[in-house]
């Protein structure tokens, strides 16, 4: 269960799981070797995500 965390196309897997272990040291594909669903585009566009997170001025917070 991911908690409405982003997940990687619907997967168990989270960005943040991924981007933690990028930055443990972990690369690439010793990543896809453990994980053998990811991609390496699943990475990129982790990558990308949190890039683009970076550069929100402002979150609000949505009411349904």
């Amino acid at each position: 269960m991911n908690f409405g965390k982003p997940s990687i196309r619907n997967s168990r897997y989270t960005v943040a799981m991924v981007l933690e272990l990028l930055a443990s040291g972990i690369n690439n594909a010793e990543i896809m070797e453990d994980y053998a669903f990811l991609e390496e585009e699943d990475i990129k566009a982790c990558l990308i995500f949190a890039s683009n997170l970076m550069n929100v001025n402002s979150i609000h917070k949505l009411v349904a």
